[in-house]
């Protein structure tokens, strides 16, 4: 049997987009004759990867995964929003939040990362999964919180499976609270992240390109009324603190109870524990955004599926 050299496995990689362990495979099952691999993938629906990974991949799955005081999330994408559903699809994004959580969000690592059940790389086991699935399916990104002492709490919205949706986040809380009322404080303010998407934790951890940005247009606009400029300055500074309350977690309205901001939630809870309580950080995930979502023509689609 000739050999299977790592050069050869790597050609028939680069030609097929199949995965490392299915071109080694199929060199193994031909005698290494790299065109008769070739066949051999397309044949098993392998090499066909190749090509749907070319194509948008806006929709998918959203999946968190926490354990005490870490927590990961991750975003999949795959072409159509059926695939969500698709249980195989579901099990391939668990196995990868899992992943994430033990690689820290690491996302190179992550897609290095070995998948117990198969021996595969997510790598790999993403490229299995187009050719199964037949679709485009990319990981997309990753991130992780630790905290100590404290908990990461995490909440999942628009749920399609357990601990996967259209939005996940998680928020590290740094408190010696009892577990079970900090647990609960932290899927609220998980919500609230959900609901409200803050940019920041506090006013201080804003982006400053973002404040100077906001206080320029502030002050054009309030220049417009033609009043005196030390009235402008007030009236810049008033405007500023009502973009704060939207965009501060801190500063916003509590969405549970209105008539509180956030931190006077943060100050009762401290106060009813005898624990103070600190949002360490948060992140907030939603499915495709930023990407350029493809708008179909459905019936140039059913037509070019009919041949007409």
């Amino acid at each position: 049997m000739a050999q299977i050299t790592a050069s050869l496995v790597k050609e028939l990689r680069e030609r097929t987009g199949a995965g490392m362990m299915d071109c080694k495979k199929a060199l193994q099952e031909t005698g290494g004759d790299i065109e008769a691999a070739v066949d051999w993938l397309r044949k098993k629906g392998l090499a066909a990867a190749a090509k749907k990974a070319g194509r948008a991949a806006t929709e998918g799955l959203v999946a968190v995964v926490t354990e005490d005081g870490r927590g990961a999330v991750v975003e999949v994408n795959s072409e159509t929003d059926f695939v969500a559903r698709n249980e195989t699809f579901q099990e391939l994004v668990g196995r990868i939040a899992r992943l994430a959580l033990a690689v820290k969000g690491d996302e190179a690592a992550l897609r290095q990362a070995t998948v117990a059940e198969t021996g595969r790389s997510v790598e790999e086991e993403i490229t299995h999964a187009i050719a199964t699935i037949g679709e485009n399916i990319r990981l997309r990104r990753a991130a992780y919180l630790e905290v100590s002492p404290g908990l990461v709490a995490g909440y999942v919205h628009a749920q399609s499976a357990p601990g996967m949706g259209r939005i996940g986040v998680l928020v590290a809380l740094r408190s010696e609270a009892p577990a079970e009322r900090l647990a609960e404080l932290g899927k609220q303010l998980a919500m609230q992240v959900a609901a409200a998407s803050p940019q920041a934790v506090s006013v201080e951890r804003l982006d400053p390109k973002v404040v100077a940005r906001e206080r320029e247009i502030l002050t054009e606009q309030a220049r417009a009324s033609g009043k005196p400029e030390n009235i402008i300055q007030k009236m810049v500074e008033g405007r500023l603190r009502k973009f704060y309350e939207e965009a501060v977690l801190l500063e916003q309205r509590f969405v549970m109870d209105p008539d509180r901001k956030v931190r006077d939630v943060l100050a009762a809870f401290a106060k009813e524990t005898g624990a103070p309580v600190e949002v360490v950080d948060f992140v907030r995930m939603a499915l495709g955004e930023g990407l350029e979502r493809r708008e179909d023509d459905f019936a140039a689609e059913v037509a070019r599926m009919s041949g007409s």
